[in-house]
């Protein structure tokens, strides 16, 4: 059974291959914006014993998500695992299940939106909040890729590059 959420008509003015990039550009700035937090030296004194590896090892983690995110995009887009897999460095069968639970994952948030919560009275959305709100990040991004990418002169660097869907007119 599908359920129909908040979101559903703005979704819909997008592929699924720009919603699944949109989760890319959301995970690859929070990848940025980690990396950041490591870039300044004025509050050293401030972190304790070992918080730069702990912001270091979230940067890798924060990393990991991205790479998944890249994979899904470049399924949606039409990236074969041969494709995929010679830049991971493995064989396209050992690609293909290293990733297929995330691709299982994402395809089933489309047909079941929302789980329930433990209490069973609070609905969870099952895709990434970029995909399910896709006009909200896209203005996020938006603005992100303006205030910080150099020699950009774009005033939607995000959204203005995004594969929308085709109006049914």
């Amino acid at each position: 059974m599908t359920e129909t959420t908040p979101y559903d008509a703005d979704r819909a003015r997008f592929t699924r291959q720009a919603l699944a990039r949109l989760v890319l550009c959301d995970h690859a700035a929070d990848v940025a914006d980690g990396a950041a937090g490591l870039v300044a030296t004025e509050n050293d004194p401030d972190t304790g014993p070992g918080g730069r590896v702990s912001q270091a090892f979230q940067l890798i983690e924060l990393a990991k998500r991205a790479l998944v995110s890249a994979v899904i995009y470049e399924r949606e887009r039409g990236s074969s695992w041969t494709e995929i897999a010679q830049y991971l460095g493995i064989g396209p069968a050992d690609a293909e299940e290293r990733f297929a639970s995330n691709l299982d994952g994402w395809n089933t948030a489309f047909e079941v939106p929302y789980r329930l919560d433990d209490t069973g009275r609070k609905r969870i959305p099952q895709l990434p909040t970029a995909a399910y709100d896709p006009a909200r990040a896209c203005d996020r991004l938006d603005t992100w890729a303006g205030n910080r990418l150099i020699l950009v002169n774009d005033d939607r660097p995000v959204s203005s590059g995004l594969a929308m869907a085709q109006s049914e007119e």
